[in-house]
């Protein structure tokens, strides 16, 4: 198939578009590295039909792209990410991710091109119990960042609903892994491990007792990927995890083994913590007979082995 992956030089991207390739298809990046990298995507590079440095909001650009290129999927990716950055700058945040998402949904509808909407498990509020959180559970904006994925995710739901375009909204939860930036906007997994490593202190916002569902990369983009092949999905929201949460300071004694090298600093946003993040992946087992390989204490491994190979210390 011909694939456009927008935010495809970012960290899940990079490893959707792998996979991708991997599968046999043709696939166009679209990146304006606001937040991905060009040497993540170094490795396959010469196996892509082109890298597009450019904007989701360049509606000349999008036109161009898809009257030329026949795509039969869209994996929409690219996206402000931070939630800390959403807050501070709200009008940033709304325009990539609602408005950008619209421009990418014109496209697909005039061109008949499925949509995979990249969504996030920061839309829901608290986990209540060890059920976990499942599709219907209530969502809480805490966030701009949280406000326009839910606000996007209405637009993608509704081209299936108004149009009959093929689209599915999917919610991973933390995502971690090789390529994932160690510095300030990065993960929990690669900045405590980057610190580690340095012989730092691991910072831990609040108390700790806040928990995340953390789920490898690769996990993750087999997800991505099935969602795009699979028809069984299309007008769903679908949410993929590990099943199993863990608290941030046990996250952090996990990974450093050593409670003096610990410390809780002042929170900056606590209004946009979630208390308790537990995936029920349920539903993407039954439709998509996906659930995750990767093993928490194995996924910290790799990480840690790529972080030091990268020379990232």
């Amino acid at each position: 198939m011909n694939i456009l992956l927008t935010g495809g030089a970012g960290f899940i991207g990079r490893a959707v578009a792998k996979r991708l390739l991997a599968d046999g298809h043709k696939v166009w990046i679209l990146d304006d590295l606001s937040n991905g990298r060009e040497v993540n995507i170094e490795e396959f590079r010469d196996q892509l039909e082109q890298f597009i440095m450019g904007d989701i909001k360049d509606e000349q650009l999008l036109e161009k792209l898809f009257n030329e290129c026949n795509f039969d999927i869209c994996y929409h990716l690219g996206a402000s990410i931070n939630v800390q950055d959403s807050i501070d700058d709200p009008r940033t945040t709304f325009n990539n991710d609602t408005v950008g998402t619209f421009y990418i949904l014109e496209q697909c509808r005039k061109h008949q091109v499925k949509v995979v909407f990249m969504s996030t498990c920061m839309v829901y509020d608290r986990c209540l119990d060890e059920s976990g959180i499942s599709e219907t559970h209530p969502i809480k904006p805490a966030s701009p960042y949280a406000g326009a994925k839910i606000a996007a995710e209405n637009m993608v739901l509704s081209y299936y609903h108004a149009y009959g375009l093929p689209t599915v909204v999917i919610r991973p939860f933390n995502t971690y892994g090789p390529f994932q930036k160690t510095g300030g906007e990065g993960g929990v997994v690669a900045i405590f491990i980057k610190k580690k490593l340095a012989g730092e202190k691991l910072s831990i916002y609040g108390e700790g007792i806040q928990t995340r569902d953390l789920l490898y990369v690769d996990d993750c983009a087999g997800f991505v990927v099935q969602a795009g092949y699979s028809d069984k999905v299309n007008g769903e929201i679908v949410n993929s995890g590990l099943g199993r949460d863990i608290s941030v300071n046990d996250l952090a004694l996990l990974v450093v083994k050593d409670e003096n090298r610990i410390k809780h600093v002042e929170h900056i946003h606590p209004q946009s913590e979630i208390q308790k993040l537990l995936c029920n992946y349920n539903k993407a087992n039954e439709l998509l007979g996906w659930s995750p390989k990767i093993s928490l204490e194995e996924g910290i491994k790799r990480t840690e082995d790529w972080i030091k190979t990268s020379h990232l210390i």
